[in-house]
């Protein structure tokens, strides 16, 4: 059974990998999402092979009692569905810190932490201007001190973003 099941998983990887197409090298822009409020993150991709690529975000989160700043860096598998239309998955992780701006005084005000990420989207590669536009969900699990302590501070977060890109 596990010969089987890692043989139609290895079958279905060289067919992804056959339809692969040539990603841009450098793309650096925008990706405004909602993770419990809105937020904006700086985004650059590194093509790292046909298929691969690095993609590193900073970004900010701000809902109505917790703001947030972080770094997150992916791998990310693309494979091309027509034209200038691909899809794209990977896996990461980041850093980042959270501070408290609501009403009263928690304990704790603020605090820092990990996450691991996962990231599933689509994407359209303009062929007459370097523009590159894209929808994703990224699924966030955090990591961090004393969040048990504080109620609205929650351990997953389920992110969906519009990216815009300059692609060279």
């Amino acid at each position: 059974m596990k010969k089987l099941f890692l043989s139609a998983f290895m079958l279905v990887g060289l067919a992804f990998s056959t339809q692969a197409q040539d990603i841009s090298k450098n793309a650096l822009g925008l990706r405004l999402g909602d993770n419990d409020g809105f937020g904006g993150e700086i985004s650059y991709q590194r093509g790292l092979s046909k298929n691969n690529r690095l993609e590193l975000d900073l970004g900010w989160r701000n809902s109505k009692n917790v703001d947030a700043i972080k770094i997150v860096g992916l791998y990310q598998w693309v494979w091309n569905i027509d034209g200038g239309f691909n899809w794209y998955a990977g896996v990461g992780g980041g850093i980042g810190s959270w501070s408290y701006n609501g009403p009263g005084d928690p304990d704790p005000d603020g605090g820092t932490f990990l996450l691991a990420a996962g990231d599933i989207g689509i994407e359209y590669n303009f062929k007459e201007a370097p523009i590159q536009l894209s929808l994703d969900f990224r699924p966030e699990l955090y990591f961090g001190d004393n969040r048990k302590d504080f109620d609205n501070y929650d351990s997953f977060g389920p992110d969906i973003a519009l990216g815009i890109r300059y692609r060279w």
